[in-house]
C-alpha cells in the first residue's frame, strides 16, 4: 500500500488550526493534541504554539502579545494529549503576565512566560532589512527541494506542512558535503494558506513557524547538516518579540545567525521581515547539538 502523501495547502493550514484550537477543561487550563503523523516528539514549535494559545486565551482581547520566553525540559509524546495550566502572574494597567505550563504525565515538558500589551504610541525605528535577497518566487520550493534528496524525506514525507518555506541557500537536510558554510540561514516562509483575522492566532502561527529553521543556522556556519554523517539536536530554550502587526499567511523574510557555538550548544538568533521591508519580530533560541555517525 503506498504511503499516504502529505497534506498541503489550506487543508494543511486548516489542520494546523485544529490544533492550535485547544479544549477548555478548566478556567485557567486547556488540552492540546497533536497532529495523527509527526515526528517521534512533539515539535517544539507546535507545544510553544499551544502554550501561547493557552496564555492568551486568559487576556483580554484588547492586549497583544509581545513577547515570550520559553524552556524545553522533556521531549514530548505526540500520542498522548498535552495539558496547559495557565497561572495569572500580573494584570496591571498596561501589561499582562502569563505564566503557561504544558504536562504530560503530571510532569512539565515545557513552560513559557508570555507578555501582552495594550496598544501604544511611541518611538518607532529598525534596522534594515538584507540587501540583495531573491524574493520567494525566485527561490526553489520545498518540493524541488526534496525532489533531490528522496532519501531524506522518509516521514517528513507524510507530515502536514502547513508552511510554505523557501530557503534562499542550502537547508540543513541535504546530504553531507553538499552545503556550502554560509554565515546566514534566510528563509522565506508564510502560511499556505488563509487565516482568520485573529492576531492572537497569527502570533501562534508565527511562533509555531518561528523553531522551523532558527537553530539550523549554527549548522549554516560550518556548513554541517542534520543527520547522519552531520549533527543531531534538540531546542533548550526559545524567545521571541513581536514589533510590528502582520499576517503569518503573507510571505516573510526570516533572517537567522549564529553569534556563538561551544560545549555542544548553539545559539541562534533571528529577524523577520515583510516583503516591503518591515521588521515584524525577533527570535533567539539556544540548542543542543551532537555530531552523529553515518
Amino acid at each position: 500500500m503506498s504511503e499516504r502523501p502529505a497534506a498541503t495547502g489550506q487543508a494543511a493550514v486548516d489542520q494546523l488550526l485544529e490544533v492550535l484550537d485547544l479544549d477548555s477543561t478548566g478556567e485557567m487550563t486547556f488540552r492540546g493534541m497533536s497532529p495523527p503523523v509527526g515526528p517521534q516528539r512533539v515539535y517544539g514549535g507546535q507545544v510553544a504554539g499551544q502554550a501561547l494559545v493557552a496564555a492568551g486565551r486568559t487576556v483580554g482581547p484588547e492586549r497583544f502579545v509581545h513577547s515570550l520566553h520559553g524552556y524545553f525540559v522533556r521531549p514530548g509524546d505526540p500520542t498522548e494529549p498535552i495539558e496547559y495550566q495557565v497561572e495569572n502572574v500580573r494584570d496591571g494597567r498596561s501589561f499582562s503576565v502569563r505564566r503557561s505550563v504544558a504536562l504530560q504525565h503530571d510532569k512539565p515538558i515545557f513552560f513559557m512566560s508570555a507578555s501582552f500589551q495594550r496598544q501604544e504610541e511611541g518611538l518607532d525605528h529598525h534596522a534594515p532589512t538584507p540587501a540583495d535577497v531573491p524574493m520567494p518566487d525566485e527561490v526553489p520550493t520545498m518540493s524541488d527541494r526534496l525532489a533531490r534528496y528522496p532519501e531524506r524525506l522518509g516521514v517528513w514525507g507524510q507530515i502536514p506542512r502547513p508552511i510554505d518555506v523557501r530557503y534562499v541557500g542550502e537547508p540543513g537536510w541535504v546530504r553531507p558535503g553538499d552545503r556550502p558554510a554560509e554565515p546566514h540561514q534566510r528563509v522565506w516562509m508564510r502560511l499556505d494558506g488563509k487565516l482568520p483575522d485573529d492576531p492572537l492566532l497569527h502570533a501562534c502561527a508565527l511562533t509555531y513557524a518561528s523553531d522551523l529553521t532558527l537553530l539550523d543556522s549554527v549548522l549554516s556556519v560550518h556548513g554541517e547538516v542534520w543527520g547522519p554523517g552531520g549533527v543531531v539536536g534538540a531546542s533548550l530554550d526559545h524567545a521571541l518579540w513581536f514589533h510590528r502587526p502582520f499576517r503569518a499567511d503573507e510571505w516573510f523574510l526570516y533572517d537567522c545567525w549564529s553569534p556563538s557555538a561551544s560545549g555542544a550548544r548553539g545559539l541562534a538568533t533571528g529577524r523577520m521581515f515583510t516583503t516591503d521591508g518591515r521588521h515584524i519580530a525577533s527570535a533567539v533560541q539556544e540548542g543542543l547539538l551532537r555530531r552523529v555517525g553515518e
